[in-house]
């Protein structure tokens, strides 16, 4: 008898060890099963804006900037993305260009790039302004990297002349790029109110520079333009 218990214990044993064994295998496969979705969208990707001081957050602390609360917005949405700060206080088209290069590192995915106003403060020819923005663009489409453009109106002062050919280079670069482009920057400044209410409360006393205030309400405006972005990189990735 005792040896007939020990049979059936040692073919218990065995059969529990299949037994776990096979509910181990069962186990796994829906673990898998389950984080394969999430690793497939884990990947984080970078985004460089690339300005100027208003990009780079000029009279700010830091964190307070466009680029943190523009990744803090994104975040905010769900977007695992990372905006790199490719913004130079006083920087024009040219500036822009010549760094570029060193910009499209191969984490970035796409870049916003909103040049031009101190080419305008500066009274610099549109056509020059035009030519790098160009290289800038070209340089993005050799890289595969997805763009938007911001635009900018110029003021009456230079003549009609200039204001023509410098406000239609955005849009007509855009279209011959095929890039995602916004008319402004400083759009979300005024919406809903007076652009001297707005100067008031959501401008540095420079005049020319948002406060926190001023920015958060830029990426609120600017922020769903940079999601169609996001949804250009992916579709990009897709192909």
């Amino acid at each position: 008898m005792g040896s007939g218990i020990g049979r059936a214990s040692r073919s218990f044993h065995r059969l529990a060890y299949g037994a776990a064994r096979a509910l181990n295998k069962v186990c796994i496969a829906a673990v898998l099963t389950l984080l394969l979705p999430l690793a497939t969208h884990a990947e984080t990707f970078s985004i460089a804006a690339l300005g100027d001081s208003l990009t780079q957050g000029y009279g700010l602390p830091q964190e307070q900037g466009f680029v943190p609360q523009l990744e803090g917005w994104l975040r905010e949405q769900g977007h695992d993305v990372r905006v790199i700060n490719a913004g130079v206080s006083g920087d024009t088209t040219a500036g822009g260009l010549s760094r570029v290069g060193w910009t499209l590192t191969p984490e970035v995915r796409g870049m916003i790039v909103a040049l031009g106003g101190n080419d305008l403060l500066r009274g610099i020819d549109p056509a020059n302004s035009r030519a790098n923005l160009r290289g800038i663009l070209e340089a993005a489409r050799e890289a595969d990297v997805q763009v938007l453009l911001v635009g900018l109106q110029a003021p009456g002062n230079y003549g009609p002349d200039f204001k023509a050919d410098f406000d239609s280079m955005y849009p007509e670069l855009a279209d011959e790029f095929g890039t995602h482009y916004v008319p402004s920057f400083l759009a979300g400044l005024t919406d809903g109110i007076a652009e001297s209410e707005a100067m008031g409360r959501f401008m540095q006393p420079d005049g020319l520079h948002p406060n926190a205030d001023g920015v958060a309400r830029i990426v609120a405006t600017l922020g769903p333009e940079v999601e169609t972005l996001i949804d250009r990189i992916e579709a990009a990735s897709q192909d």
